[in-house]
């Protein structure tokens, strides 16, 4: 095999749930299919590695100073949601009607990995909840050990601040079956089960 193509190959396996077959047929199929498209694909990348970078308020990608979110003035500055990633801003976006502001941890504590505090900007999160402008700061880290573990550490933190903290209901999901849903999901909603209103 051309090193060219073995050098493609082992580039694609940076994506995840690429392995090499996958990356593999995406090598022959833009080789073979779609070298204009290839094209714009590699000039996007650079593009995006090159300008693309962090919002220096809420650590979101961003090509400017201040994400889209940030620089705009109807966003309710007293609500502070926590995410783990920009994906989380994206969704939270498009299926909430959410308006405050946003802080992206870029991870979540792992002290396994080497992960702590500080390689989550918390100290930039401290600040932000030091100017007294958040009354409530919603967390909406994902319900594994180390998201709940950084719920914790976030929940002290509003805290010690004098912020609200809320966090995210987790539980059975809409349209599911009591059966089909495992053990630790469904004692985490009976444990957090709320009262029935008219």
């Amino acid at each position: 095999m051309s090193q060219l193509l073995e050098e493609l190959i082992e580039a694609l396996r940076c994506l995840p749930g690429v392995g090499r077959k996958t990356a593999q047929r995406m090598a022959f199929h833009l080789l073979e299919r779609d070298r204009q498209g290839a094209a714009r694909l590699s000039s996007s990348i650079a593009t995006a590695i090159e300008k693309i970078g962090r919002c220096t308020r809420c650590r979101n990608l961003t090509e400017d100073t201040l994400c889209r979110l940030c620089s705009r003035a109807d966003r309710d500055d007293s609500l502070l949601c926590v995410v783990e990633s920009p994906a989380d801003v994206l969704v939270m976006e498009n299926a909430t009607g959410y308006r405050g502001r946003y802080f992206v941890l870029l991870g979540r504590l792992s002290p396994l990995d080497g992960i702590g505090p500080s390689d989550l900007g918390l100290s930039q999160l401290e600040d932000r909840l030091a100017e007294r402008e958040v009354k409530e700061m919603i967390v909406a880290t994902n319900p594994t050990v180390e998201g709940e573990a950084t719920a914790h550490y976030l929940h002290e933190m509003g805290r010690q601040n004098g912020v609200s903290v809320t966090r995210l209901a987790h539980g059975v999901p809409m349209g599911g079956d009591l059966e089909f849903v495992d053990a630790s999901t469904l004692a985490h909603a009976f444990a957090g089960r709320q009262a029935m209103h008219d």
